[in-house]
């Protein structure tokens, strides 16, 4: 019967061979057993090999994460800066595009919102790409729908329509939401003609499936050239990322 250290020797030359796998299935059950029992009994005497594994593979996990995104970014680019028929703001001819996937019931969609009106305001040469994502039930869904058809009929008053909609506290039902429509000057009756569009739908079956290609499942969202932001962010982030895509 093999043992103790012959066991060890056998386990590192089988491991340096990357043939383990293969050789346990051939062990007898007895020279099996041996194995097993001096690799529990190293990992007893040394814990931290498994901290270490755990962490190597979380970081190995977390680059190739990154890698997907980057080359999920690259392969999407036109339809996260270029889709016509998603809403734009701030310089349409900016030298750096900030893309938003967002939804109007969100509160840190709206807690983010100052600070995005902040940055347009002071940075002439932003461009701003609205992607409604509308995760957060019916209301959402319809509110979106509204913004788009918005877009639609009159894109010089998409962002009036949109800051009243982000500036909203409470509900935000179908009511409300025809009231914003109607204060920044948009015909209702054209309004829900618009939004019965089978395209305002493809918009944003569009959208949920560019969000899935980049494993965006919250919002806010923000792209940022090959960068992707989940979460809520404050204006110094949003300027400095900015800045590192124009030095970039």
């Amino acid at each position: 019967m093999i043992v103790g250290g012959t066991v060890r020797v056998l386990i590192v030359l089988l491991a340096a061979a990357g043939l383990l796998a293969l050789a346990a299935v051939a062990l007898t059950p007895t020279l099996k057993h041996g194995v097993e029992e001096v690799v529990r009994q190293y990992l007893r005497d040394h814990p931290e090999v498994v901290v270490e594994a755990i962490a190597a593979l979380r970081s190995k996990q977390e680059a190739a994460k990154e890698n997907r995104i980057k080359t999920a970014l690259a392969e999407r680019r036109g339809q996260l800066e270029d889709d016509p028929a998603s809403p734009v703001a701030g310089n349409p001819q900016g030298d750096v595009t900030v893309v938003e996937f967002f939804d109007y019931r969100c509160g840190y969609c709206k807690r983010v919102f100052p600070s995005v009106v902040e940055m347009l305001n002071s940075d002439p040469d932003v461009r701003y790409v609205f992607k409604e994502y509308p995760i957060l039930g019916e209301d959402s869904l319809f509110a979106a729908r509204a913004a788009l058809a918005v877009w639609r009929l009159a894109p010089a008053k998409y962002f009036t329509f949109h800051s009243a909609m982000m500036a909203a506290k409470g509900t935000l039902g179908e009511k409300r939401v025809m009231t914003f429509a109607a204060e920044v000057g948009v015909e209702i009756g054209a309004l829900r003609q618009a939004m019965a569009d089978p395209g305002i739908d493809e918009v944003l079956q569009g959208n949920f499936a560019l969000a899935a290609a980049l494993g965006i499942d919250g919002t806010p969202s923000f792209v940022i050239g090959d960068t992707l932001i989940p979460g809520a962010v404050d204006l110094e982030t949003l300027r400095s990322l900015v800045s590192a895509q124009r030095d970039g």
